[in-house]
């Protein structure tokens, strides 16, 4: 993971808007740990991926005792504002693909109060062994300079992979749930819970049907993934950042 501050992070989206040359932005968190150790596609896509930055704060204290520490817990619902107000003031669109049927619209709608200059929104059905290049194509033309894919991990990352060549210049990120959160459709932790490394509890409370299996049997795999890791070589556990 790349270890950057919250403004660090913004300004290597920037970098990397105002090189014309695309990105992927992830903001792994240990779902996504648990799931890459038996995913090689999610592996592959992250491994090719500009920036990662560590949006779990149980992922920053890992990085603690990994001896590698990051400067703290970034979340794609957090960047995602700055980012969209930025490239609304710089004249550059903004394209949503993904969520729930009307969730990306209504979230089109809230971003473009707060400054953003959306280009369009889609919220297909994406089944990943499918062709993606019609829709690749009208997102394409579109021409926007951010994609905000809302897929769920590890359909989104491996999307991104497959068609961020095609879609240059744009900057993909891949941003979970968090249309959900900007168009009002499901409520987030309060900043102190999330600090608190408590998140899980607060969303496990409110979606116990969806996250009951993620919560309680697939994520605390992520403490054998940390042992594990704690017995490699330090140079392999944190990338250089751009």
């Amino acid at each position: 993971m790349d270890a950057l501050s919250f403004d660090g992070a913004l300004e290597a989206v920037e970098r990397l808007l105002d090189s014309g040359n695309g990105g992927a932005l992830f903001t792994p968190n240990v779902d996504h740990i648990v799931i890459a150790e038996s995913h090689a596609g999610l592996r592959e896509a992250y491994a090719a991926a500009d920036l990662s930055v560590a949006d779990g704060q149980w992922v920053v204290w890992a990085s603690r005792l990994l001896g590698t520490p990051l400067p703290g817990k970034i979340s794609g619902s957090d960047l995602l504002l700055p980012l969209a107000r930025h490239a609304g003031q710089k004249g550059r669109s903004i394209f949503l693909l993904g969520g729930a049927p009307g969730v990306a619209e209504a979230a089109s709608r809230r971003l473009e109060e707060m400054g953003a200059v959306i280009c369009g929104w889609e919220s297909p059905q994406i089944d990943l062994a499918a062709p993606q290049d019609e829709l690749v194509a009208r997102i394409a033309a579109k021409r926007p300079g951010l994609i905000l894919v809302a897929l769920g991990c590890p359909k989104q990352e491996i999307w991104i992979h497959r068609h961020r060549e095609r879609l240059r210049p744009a900057v993909l990120l891949g941003i979970g749930g968090t249309l959900d959160f900007i168009a009002g459709r499901v409520r987030r932790a309060p900043q102190w819970v999330s600090r608190s490394g408590m998140e899980w509890m607060f969303r496990l409370l409110n979606e116990p049907r969806r996250l009951t299996r993620r919560y309680l049997v697939d994520d605390p795999k992520f403490l054998g993934i940390l042992l594990r890791t704690l017995g490699e070589p330090r140079a392999r556990r944190l990338r250089e950042s751009p």
